[in-house]
């Protein structure tokens, strides 16, 4: 998986309706770096930008996430702690004669997937969240971060294993980030309340339901980021937002009213310092799997 903490399961259970998990969380504090540009560049070409966009990529520095912000010709990346002054110079270089779109921020802490919780749903030794309730026909699912999936094959309410949810179906990351769990304990609700899965936009004002620092609003950053974590797992298509986020909280749901936006992904921070969060879109989990909005 990643180098990241990965907090072993605890006894604090909660019901399994109210579930949301964290992947990874970054923080807010932004410091813009030395030498990167920063005047908005708005003649600048869509082919242009996504080159530059594919350069970072290709720069292969972990611990960065970027975007391409369209309205003002630039590509805006965030690096982390561990990026040392040789890997924003390689992030420079790769641009090239472009590097003058980049817009770079520094942050503190580590952009790293983790796993913890809270109001959690337990796989093996690990704790992760419920994020949206969906269902095909007559069968109830959930789905929850990929990289949560990936670690478990069945899931339980509890740490002790003693009430069983159900098992993983498919399991998705990196590349993407999202996995679908079964509900087959009749017993247990799987109530709903979201009404559509419509794409995020710039500004947006959200909510961020996690099992570890609870609930949290902000509003969103970029669209369509790309986040290469600590460990070198990359994770496309994301939605970038400015809400809080600590470690337990992968996998719980962003939303906006009955609107379901996405799953958290990643980042690094805490609900006291602030943080830059990271979202799978929940709507290309849904056409992933077949399934609608419970």
């Amino acid at each position: 998986m990643r180098t990241t903490r990965r907090t072993p399961r605890t006894g604090r259970s909660r019901r399994t309706r109210r579930l949301a998990v964290a992947l990874g969380l970054l923080t807010a504090t932004a410091v813009a770096v030395p030498g990167a540009a920063a005047a908005p560049n708005r003649a600048v070409e869509p082919e242009q930008l996504a080159a530059v966009s594919n350069s970072v990529l290709s720069a292969q520095v972990n611990g960065t996430a970027w975007y391409v912000d369209q309205a003002n010709g630039r590509v805006v990346v965030t690096a982390d702690s561990t990026v040392s002054p040789a890997g924003l110079a390689k992030i420079m270089h790769a641009a090239g004669p472009a590097s003058s779109t980049l817009t770079i921020h520094r942050v503190p802490g580590v952009l790293a997937t983790l796993l913890a919780g809270g109001d959690a749903v337990y796989g093996g030794n690990y704790r992760c969240s419920l994020g949206f309730n969906v269902a095909s026909g007559n069968t109830a699912y959930f789905l929850t971060a990929g990289h949560c999936g990936n670690l478990a094959s069945t899931w339980y309410t509890d740490a002790a294993h003693t009430t069983q949810i159900g098992p993983t179906i498919n399991s998705t990351f990196p590349n993407h980030d999202y996995a679908l769990i079964r509900y087959d304990n009749s017993a247990l609700s799987h109530p709903g309340g979201f009404t559509s899965a419509p794409d995020a936009y710039v500004g947006e004002p959200v909510t961020r339901t996690g099992s570890t620092s609870g609930t949290h609003t902000g509003s969103v950053t970029g669209l369509n980021a790309t986040v290469r974590y600590t460990d070198g797992s990359i994770v496309t298509g994301l939605i970038q937002t400015n809400v809080c986020a600590e470690a337990g909280d992968s996998g719980g749901p962003l939303y906006e009213g009955t609107k379901a936006l996405g799953l958290t992904s990643g980042g690094n921070g805490d609900c006291t310092i602030g943080g830059t969060t990271f979202y799978q879109p929940v709507n290309a989990a849904l056409t992933r799997y077949g399934v609608h909005l419970d």
